[in-house]
């Protein structure tokens, strides 16, 4: 595009608009209808041959820097959707997992240090603003999992079954509120 000074040009990327003062080589300076002057690459403008009442940010749909911009926004909204990045606290609360030996320990005092090192955990999460645990809890008879519903009842959570593709029956997701008033 052959731009000369005293061109009507409305630039691409905004709602600006002016007439061609000066250029010099691939810069061109714009000065807008309240006598700013901004300076910028020709191909950030398109000329702008007949007076438009309600000037279009984008005059001329098939302008390659157009098309370009066009192409970068879909890019970014697809990726946004796919790259969605969520910080996931997965627990074990199997007893094996916790300790190195039931030997001396009854069924009461494994299911409190079960319940102990959940509610640790709540609350490291609560703390750190970490939006997602998964407590993996096991089938078994279900008291585990009934006294871990039982304790996050206490504390400003959301909670179900988690994914059976990934977990099986044995787990709980737990989406932890973040703005809650205390």
């Amino acid at each position: 595009m052959c731009l000369e000074i005293g061109n009507k040009v409305a630039v691409l990327d905004d709602v600006l608009k002016g007439k061609v003062v000066a250029i010099n080589k691939h810069t061109i300076s714009v000065e807008t209808e309240d006598g700013m002057v901004f300076n910028f690459d020709e191909k950030e403008l398109v000329k702008i041959d007949v007076e438009q009442y309600n000037l279009s940010k984008f005059s001329d749909i098939n302008h390659p820097i157009l098309q370009e911009k066009i192409a970068e926004v879909k890019k970014k909204t697809n990726l946004f959707k796919k790259e969605k990045k969520e910080v996931i606290m997965e627990v074990d609360l199997h007893i094996n997992q916790l300790v190195k030996s039931t030997k001396g320990l009854d069924n009461y005092d494994m299911l409190n240090l079960q319940l102990d090192t959940a509610k640790r955990k709540i609350e490291y999460a609560i703390k750190k603003r970490i939006s997602k645990i998964i407590f993996i809890h096991g089938v078994g008879e279900g008291v585990l999992k009934s006294e871990l519903q039982s304790l996050l009842n206490k504390y400003p959570v959301k909670y179900y079954d988690a994914s059976y593709k990934i977990y099986g029956l044995g787990a709980t997701e737990v989406y932890v509120f973040q703005n809650v008033n205390q």
